[in-house]
């Protein structure tokens, strides 16, 4: 039926993106639940760069939820390059204090737990259940809702019905590192304002090809890249779109 194509539609697409991005990895650096809870409410209108070069010096300062739950005004002068500083202190004041009180001191492994707390909604809690206790979840930030309209995979504006709409195509245990590889995916080539379909690996399968810059010579330099990606998956996304751009110029000229 329609639904079973329109899953295994979606699941070629997700092949194509594990090849161009085989390794899935957290771009916050964290040791431990609570390090990645605070990283991620940090990150929140930030790049994940200036969260890491932000939580060393926090992290070191504040061992655990007890230290934080005793903060002063100087986790404000820690974090202020992070923007939001005063609200982003207040939510990490607001979650330790909430996770000694309520729940024994530890970083809670359920959804339910963790969007009580502070600052932590759907997104920043599936991203602490993938990456700190490899529970799989989907995180429905920006990037995500964009390419899984552009794939056809929703029509919702709803992060809510877009996570489970989703959920209900691609294989539960890889909705962690659908969402690694859909967020890198939308960083780096399919871009809100102009995607660079040209230079895309999706180009053959996906059903939004043409809504951005389609000449393969143009839409490669409209392709991002930053220090933060990993090499291995640079060389492999750079073999895989020069293999492409070769295919549709003799295809132009055949």
């Amino acid at each position: 039926g329609a639904d079973s194509q329109k899953r295994a539609e979606a699941r070629k697409i997700y092949r194509v993106l594990t090849k161009t991005y085989p390794h899935v990895t957290c771009e916050l650096d964290f040791k431990n639940p609570l390090q990645l809870l605070i990283a991620t409410v940090l990150s929140a209108q930030c790049t994940d760069k200036r969260v890491n070069a932000v939580t060393p010096a926090l992290f070191k300062k504040y061992k655990n939820v007890n230290a934080k739950q005793a903060l002063d005004e100087d986790i404000e002068d820690l974090i202020y390059t992070t923007g939001f500083y005063r609200a982003k202190a207040r939510h990490i004041k607001g979650l330790a204090t909430k996770i000694v009180k309520q729940y024994g001191g530890e970083v809670p492994a359920e959804l339910e737990k963790l969007v009580t707390l502070p600052g932590v909604g759907r997104k920043t809690a599936n991203v602490v259940l993938g990456h700190a206790f490899d529970i799989p979840g989907i995180t429905v930030d920006t990037h995500f809702g964009r390419l899984s309209r552009r794939f056809g995979w929703t029509t919702s504006q709803d992060p809510v019905k877009v996570e489970h709409e989703v959920g209900a195509l691609i294989a539960q245990k890889e909705w962690t590192n659908l969402s690694q590889r859909m967020i890198w995916h939308g960083r780096r080539i399919c871009h809100s304002r102009k995607p660079a379909c040209g230079a895309c690996p999706m180009a053959k399968i996906c059903p939004s090809f043409g809504i951005g810059e389609v000449d393969p010579v143009k839409a490669q330099l409209l392709l991002k890249t930053d220090a933060i990606f990993d090499e291995k998956d640079l060389n492999s996304l750079t073999r895989i779109v020069t293999n492409w751009l070769f295919i549709s110029y003799e295809n132009s000229y055949s």
